[in-house]
């Protein structure tokens, strides 16, 4: 039976088969695995979650109890599309608490945004000796985008110095840290990937 486009749009809307794949992706599974435990077709899995078609309830609920979650969450609308970070609404905060000498502010981009996959931040940046710069390592990677000034950015015993429009991807968990090279204001993008 073929859908009308009220009805296919407003299917559309939540999102069935990107959250299926979603969910077999995360347990690193494949579609014939998932099959294997479903009793469906890896096409028909493929076509469910391409949203070339829609799955019965009980064929859904076949799917949610291999991941071991109910039929709400196929329907659930918990995370909007876009959230939106008002620059007024931001915090700028030191990058430690408690003491007056700061390597950098920085203000979260996303805080309002919920399950989020990575992190953002502005980060304004202080003038201080290389020797000086405070080091931190954390998991995942980081992408660094430099908006106005120039930024010395030391990983492994070594600086890069980067100037606005310049961008450095990094492994995170070595340790990295940052300073403001040079008397001008320096501001960054920075992103953070568990």
């Amino acid at each position: 039976m073929a859908l009308t486009e009220t009805l296919q749009n407003g299917l559309d809307r939540y999102g069935i088969g990107t959250k299926v794949r979603d969910l077999r992706t995360r347990k690193r599974m494949g579609l014939v695995e998932l099959g294997a435990h479903t009793g469906l077709s890896a096409a028909l899995l493929s076509k469910i979650e391409r949203s070339r078609m829609y799955p019965t309830l009980p064929t859904l609920l076949r799917i949610a109890l291999v991941f071991n979650v109910g039929l709400d969450y196929f329907f659930s609308h918990d995370q909007p599309a876009v959230t939106v970070v008002r620059r007024e609404d931001r915090l700028r905060l030191p990058e430690r608490m408690g003491t007056k000498e700061v390597a950098y502010h920085f203000e979260s981009l996303d805080f309002r945004a919920e399950k989020k996959r990575m992190h953002s931040y502005l980060g304004e940046f202080e003038a201080r000796p290389m020797e000086d710069v405070r080091l931190h390592k954390h998991d995942g990677v980081e992408l660094v985008y430099v908006l106005e000034g120039t930024l010395g950015l030391y990983v492994r015993d070594a600086e890069e110095t980067l100037a606005a429009g310049d961008a450095a991807y990094l492994d995170a968990t070595v340790l990295h840290g940052y300073r403001r090279v040079g008397g001008e204001p320096c501001r960054a993008l920075v992103v953070t990937v568990p």
